[in-house]
């Protein structure tokens, strides 16, 4: 009878969670919003800092392996290497030079901060990535998908979607030396799998799409082809896993091959509702890592470092974006498209605290910012669309484009404020004539 209430407790459990996963996603959807930040927000209701309800942690922890894998086959399938032609030296070029620039600044903040070699690399790496899932969702939202701005930006991500696997690989093979560092045949093995990546690629970018026969003689079988498809995964997992490697790599790669074969339309279609359902299980065991009570009481460093990493990011992907040929304007939205940390920061923290690399504490703030991160990406976005706005129309005064920017008339706020006192008064004033004088070139289209 125990063991019948324990079950029985076991499945209401999941019928909740699946509920409110449902019911959070859908809230987030008539926001316009990415579903996933509703599964996130599921997470910490269910969690220990909500109602406490998902109690399971390890059994989550499982699923949630299994979505990770999920999430980089599905990302795998969905590149099409002959499809980002037009744009994979400006995705290669930004995608190498925001990784050394954020390693860069990581390193030069250790000096401050007493940073370790492994917790630089880590951090380095999580501030280079941004967020496929919202980004692709607010270009949808905001109609810039199929345009310039979007294939720039699309080819970007795809890039860093591809970084993401070298970056498992280092991440896991840290603490391989005597130093705690990365040891000579760890680093071996990192090399030889980027270089056999970059073989794959090649091959699989100057040829016909494959034609894998074992999966083509399935494809008439709604019932085989899923599973064919997930055995490939879960194959190719397991072998990388044996050969030393993360088990995620092989995952990729099989999700790479079939994504430029001739199964790649159909094994998506069956597949989608499966690696939907973990992705949900993937976003909503993010939910239960963070620790409301924790953020509560380091509101501010979580805030100031989200701002900062916010606009580092737009200010360096702007720059990139620009100097490698696009103009402001594409720049500029592209840019802070890209201004968010990304999904994939959550297993590279969980990768981090796995080998030793980061604390508790540590991978309870590169959670929190990272999701405080995701959900605030739509707000910068906003912000900058009305600045590319201004942009377009050649506005050059300074106190009209903080007005068009962010709805507000510095006119107006200062004479609110400035017969306050006489020093306030005249602060706002000297402050209000050097904004009105504010002037600037209009940028080439």
């Amino acid at each position: 009878l125990i063991a019948m209430h324990d079950h029985g407790a076991n499945i209401t459990s999941l019928a909740v969670i699946v509920l409110a996963a449902l019911l959070c996603g859908m809230g987030m959807r008539y926001l316009k919003q990415p579903a996933v930040l509703g599964y996130i927000l599921a997470g910490v209701l269910l969690g220990p800092s909500g109602f406490a309800l998902a109690s399971d942690r390890a059994g989550i922890q499982l699923l949630a392996e299994l979505g990770v894998l999920m999430l980089l086959f599905v990302i795998g399938m969905e590149i099409s290497l002959q499809g980002i032609r037009s744009v994979w030296k400006v995705a290669l070029s930004a995608t190498l030079l925001q990784i050394v620039a954020s390693l860069l600044l990581t390193y030069l903040l250790s000096f401050l901060l007493d940073w370790s070699f492994e917790l630089i690399l880590i951090l380095g790496f999580v501030i280079a990535l941004s967020s496929t899932a919202v980004a692709i969702k607010m270009l949808e939202e905001i109609g810039e998908k199929n345009t310039r701005v979007g294939e720039v930006a699309l080819g970007i991500l795809i890039g860093q979607d591809l970084a993401v696997v070298p970056m498992m690989l280092i991440i896991s093979s840290l603490g391989g030396g005597e130093d705690g560092g990365l040891g000579w045949g760890a680093g071996f093995k990192v090399v030889a799998s980027i270089a056999f990546l970059g073989l794959l690629i090649t091959y699989l970018s100057r040829r016909e799409k494959l034609r894998l026969n074992f999966l083509r003689s399935m494809s008439r079988s709604i019932d085989l082809l899923p599973l064919a498809g997930l055995a490939f995964c879960f194959g190719a997992a397991t072998l990388s896993g044996l050969l030393g490697l993360s088990a995620a790599y092989g995952a990729f790669l099989a999700g790479l091959v079939i994504g430029n074969s001739k199964s790649r339309r159909s094994m998506l279609r069956v597949t989608e509702p499966v690696q939907s359902l973990l992705l949900m299980v993937f976003f909503l065991s993010i939910g239960l890592l963070i620790d409301l009570q924790y953020i509560w009481l380091n509101i501010w460093t979580v805030v100031c470092i989200v701002l900062f990493i916010t606009v580092f990011k737009t200010a360096l992907n702007v720059t990139l974006i620009r100097m490698l040929g696009e103009t402001w304007p594409r720049a500029l939205l592209s840019g802070a498209l890209l201004a968010q940390l990304g999904e994939f920061s959550f297993v590279l923290a969980a990768l981090g605290l796995s080998v030793g690399a980061v604390t508790d504490d540590d991978h309870r703030l590169l959670v929190a910012v990272t999701v405080i991160s995701l959900l605030f990406s739509p707000i910068w976005l906003a912000c900058a669309r009305r600045l590319h706005r201004v942009v377009l129309l050649g506005i050059t005064s300074g106190s009209e484009t903080v007005r068009l920017t962010i709805g507000v008339d510095p006119a107006n706020l200062c004479n609110k404020f400035a017969g306050r006192d006489n020093r306030t008064a005249e602060a706002i004033n000297s402050a209000k004539r050097w904004l009105s004088g504010i002037t600037w070139r209009r940028p080439r289209r």
